[in-house]
Parts: C-alpha cells; sequence; structure tokens
C-alpha cells in the first residue's frame, strides 16, 4: 500500500479533496500564466477516487475543442504530477461534461483572481489535436458524405431542417463545417484561429475578420464555427449573412421607420457572422447602424466574425471608427492554397463521392487550376462528369480532354506581354520598364513579379523569357522565380498581390 492510500484509509475525504487543487498549483508553476488560465483554470473541481489501487482523476470539460486540447497537451503532465503527489499509479479520465447538468463553479485558488478570458497559447500548434467540429472539416472546401446513402440529405434540405429545428439560427449552411474543410498552410493560421474561436466564443479574437481572394474557403470556415458553436449550445442565437442582406434590412428599417425591429435582430446574438463587408462602402446609414450592432454585440460578449476581399485598413469608403474596431481583435488571410493543398483537396473532394482519385490526375488538375477551390471543384466536376457519361477512367488523357476548353481559354490569353501590361498597370509602371536595363526598387521587383508570372502561367522556358524581358539571360529569370516564389510563403501580403494578378490574369 503506497504512503497516499495508507493516509487515504485513515482521512480519505481530505486528502483526496485537496489533491487536484495541490496538482493544479503545482502545475502552475510550470506552466505560463497565460496558457494555465486559458486550459487549466476554468476546469471544474475533478471527482478523485480509488479504484484498484489506481487514483482516478475525472474531470468533466465542457466543450470538445478544450477536451481535446488538454488531453494532448496537458493530461500527460497531470497524471504525473498526481502520480508524485500520491506515489501511487495514476489515471486521468478526460470527458465531455453532461450537457443538463447544472453548471460547477471554477476551481478558486489562493492568491490567484477571477479566471481570465481565453487566448491561444503562444506554442499552441493546429497540428497536434484532432478537434470536434460539428461532424463535417477544416481547411478548405468539400460538401456532402462520402456515399448517399439512405440518410443522406442534399445540402438545402439540410438547411431547412436546421432552421426547423433551431428557430433560432438563421442563414447557417450544415454541410459547411471543420471536417469538410481540407487544411493547409493556406489557411493555418484563419483555421486555427476560427477553431479557437468555436471552443471560446465572446473571449479572445472579438471580432475575427478573415480575408482573401474569392472563392478561398472564408464563407466555409465562418459557418464551420457556427456549427460548431451549435453542436456545443444548441440554444445559441446564430446569423450568417451577406453584408447585401444587412444593407437591404437597413433600407426596408429605414424606409418603415421601424429600426426597434433591426436592433431586436442583430443585437441579441450570440455569433454574428457576415460575408463581403467591403459592400458597406460609401453607405453611411448602414455603416452607423452596423457600427451600433458591433458595439452591441461586443458589450454582452457575442463573437464577431468578418470576411472581406481586403485587410481592414484596405478597405476604401468606410468610416474609419468601423475599420479601427475591425482591425481590434485578429485580422488572418486565407491564401491561395499551394500545389500539394490543391490536390489534397481533389483527393478528398473525390473521396466524398466515392471515386478514387489517381494522384498523377490530381496532379495534372492542380497545377493547370490555380486561381481559387471553387474553380478547382468546378474542374473536378467536369472530370468526373466526362468519365462517368463515357464510361471511362480517370487518366491523365481523360482530364485533359474534359478540360481542353479550359485550358484552351488559359493559353489563349494569359501571354507573357499580357503579363507585362498587367503588373506593370498594377504596380503603375511603364511596360516599357519590363524591357528596360533601369534597375530601382520600384521597377525590378514588378519586373521579378512579372518573371515569376510568366513561368507560372505560360508555357515558355526560362530562355524564352528571358528573351522577352529585353534579352535577358536565362539565369537572371530563374533567380526572379526563386526569389518570388520563396517570398510568397512567408509574405502574405505579396501572396495576396499575386493572388490578384493571377485572377485578373485568368479573367
Amino acid at each position: 500500500m503506497s504512503a497516499f492510500e495508507s493516509s487515504a484509509a485513515s482521512h480519505p475525504s481530505a486528502d483526496l479533496s485537496s489533491l487536484w487543487q495541490r496538482s493544479c498549483e503545482r502545475l502552475a508553476t510550470e506552466l505560463p500564466e497565460q496558457q494555465f488560465n486559458t486550459w487549466i483554470r476554468p476546469l471544474p473541481p475533478a471527482d478523485i477516487s480509488l479504484q484498484d489501487g489506481h487514483t482516478v482523476v475525472s474531470v468533466r470539460v465542457a466543450n470538445r475543442f478544450m477536451l481535446d486540447w488538454i488531453r494532448t497537451q496537458y493530461s500527460a503532465r497531470l497524471e504525473a504530477i498526481v502520480g508524485e503527489l500520491t506515489g501511487g499509479p495514476v489515471k486521468v479520465d478526460l470527458a465531455l461534461a453532461v450537457r443538463a447538468a447544472a453548471p460547477r463553479p471554477a476551481m478558486a485558488m489562493p492568491g490567484m483572481g477571477s479566471p481570465t478570458g481565453l487566448s491561444l497559447p503562444a506554442n499552441a500548434t493546429p497540428g497536434g489535436y484532432q478537434p470536434y467540429n460539428g461532424g463535417q472539416s477544416g481547411g478548405h472546401m468539400t460538401q456532402g458524405p462520402a456515399s448517399h446513402g439512405p440518410g443522406y440529405q442534399q445540402p438545402q434540405r439540410l438547411q431547412e431542417n436546421t432552421q426547423r429545428a433551431h428557430p433560432q439560427v438563421m442563414g447557417l449552411n450544415p454541410a459547411l463545417t471543420f471536417d469538410t474543410l481540407v487544411p493547409g498552410r493556406a489557411n493555418q493560421m484563419a483555421r486555427t484561429a476560427a477553431l479557437h474561436v468555436a471552443g471560446a466564443p465572446g473571449h479572445m479574437y472579438n471580432p475575427l475578420f478573415i480575408y482573401g481572394g474569392v472563392g478561398l474557403g472564408k464563407t466555409h470556415l465562418m459557418n464551420a464555427v457556427g456549427n460548431a458553436l451549435l453542436a456545443d449550445k444548441p440554444d445559441a442565437r446564430i446569423l450568417y449573412l451577406h453584408a447585401e442582406q444587412f444593407i437591404s434590412d437597413v433600407v426596408k428599417n429605414y424606409q418603415r421607420k421601424t429600426f426597434d425591429e433591426l436592433k431586436a435582430k442583430y443585437h441579441q446574438l450570440d455569433l454574428l457572422l457576415i460575408d463581403d463587408v467591403q459592400f458597406f462602402a460609401g453607405k453611411d446609414r448602414t455603416q452607423e447602424e452596423f457600427f451600433n450592432a458591433f458595439e452591441a454585440l461586443l458589450a454582452k460578449k457575442a463573437h464577431i466574425i468578418m470576411t472581406s476581399d481586403t485587410y481592414p485598413k484596405g478597405l476604401v469608403n468606410i468610416d474609419e471608427r468601423l475599420t479601427s474596431r475591425f482591425d481590434a481583435g485578429l485580422t488572418v488571410a486565407i491564401e491561395p492554397p499551394e500545389l500539394e493543398m490543391r490536390v489534397a483537396i481533389l483527393i478528398k473532394k473525390a473521396d466524398l463521392e466515392a471515386i478514387t482519385m489517381p494522384e498523377d490526375v490530381a496532379f495534372f488538375i492542380a497545377k493547370n487550376v490555380r486561381a481559387n477551390v471553387r474553380e478547382l471543384e468546378g474542374a473536378l466536376r467536369k472530370v468526373l462528369a466526362f468519365a462517368k457519361f463515357n464510361h471511362k477512367e480517370i487518366t491523365i488523357a481523360l482530364a485533359r480532354e474534359s478540360l481542353k476548353d479550359l485550358l484552351s481559354i488559359q493559353n489563349r490569353q494569359i501571354s507573357v506581354e499580357n503579363i507585362q501590361k498587367t503588373v506593370a498597370d498594377f504596380y503603375k509602371i511603364k511596360v516599357a520598364d519590363m524591357y528596360s536595363k533601369k534597375r530601382p526598387a520600384s521597377i525590378a521587383r514588378p519586373r521579378q513579379i512579372a518573371m515569376y508570372l510568366a513561368k507560372e502561367l505560360t508555357q515558355k522556358s526560362l530562355p524564352e523569357i528571358g528573351e522577352l524581358f529585353g534579352g535577358r539571360d536565362h539565369t537572371t529569370v530563374l533567380h526572379a522565380v526563386r526569389k518570388i516564389g520563396g517570398e510568397r510563403g512567408k509574405d502574405s501580403e505579396l501572396n495576396q498581390q499575386l493572388h490578384v494578378l493571377e485572377q485578373t490574369l485568368k479573367g
């Protein structure tokens, strides 16, 4: 019998009741204060018992996000600390709290203040856990089950059923969840922030502002947060809408002089998800009403997630008091997916259709469709439909045949000359500067970007590209391609500019 068991036999309640307190105090000395306040302090007191010679520490966690993170990051250390204090074997049992049970008070410790708001730990990495997100994925794209069995419902039907089951939820698409989102470098930070908001809405990262080009998964990510919150809190009041719908509501209530109805709709929410706030530009009354709703929601610790095609300070014709508030929480970008991520998206989407996508075909499609996820899915649908209708296997030859119109349009529209003109216009230099020997940064940088895009978007060789840039050597082109390609993965602003240029060139 261990020293703890011997002591527990004579004073069981005293030792067991203080063990969790002592364990947490010990853990508080080992963890950074922010991490402890975020993940350990909010936990209710554990139930501790002796079972078959083991000390069993039963901890009930409020939601899946916190459960998965604590299990992967802290449970082993908790187990070791309890083991050191008891001198015997320990089992830490982490599970979700029963929803119907009355909430237990958060643990209070001598000398420590009240629990603080949650924030993502400095060393948090999104790959270390598999958070629950309401039944569908985390990164880019994909909707629908792996097979259309008896329980399958079309997304529209799912949305209608959700609306009936949860009348306080409006506009949310139940098919857009974390489980159907393919994670990758392009959306890693935005996805991690969204997961955190889903696990602790109303605290840090409020508002969450997500920006990026069209078809990159911003709407999907917002809906994923809403669906995750709904899974954890079925009575949560959630609204997803496009900015144009908010404008329409303002106009309607302005005409009817019924602004109390507008406030009743927007000021009582737990989570507001609003797409494309750049549409508020130049609409003063809309901006005023959104500012009022924004302030009311933050005051009641409701969470706001917004998307835009640019970062807050890049928005034009929008009141500075709004853009400053947009930027007050966390601003994250979703970038165009890199090649490997595009391949993963294609394979996963095909898998959801119960079709095996050969990897070489996925690479072929991904290399030729680069603009965004929406275009990538469209190309995949063409390939799958072509194979089905013609009763053929999915091969590179079949993909080339089914996408010949898309490929011919790209090859016809994108020339090195077109790239040079588009880049020159974008950076406000002369097209002639692309061929000149001038080397100031204001000219050399756009020239390198144009060389990079020429290599990425045309079939020209390095010597051919060099010749079209004033007879430059192919090594100069290679240096530019490597330099811009390397910086693109590190510089989100450059990546966003390249994405805009690529979309412009592809029409």
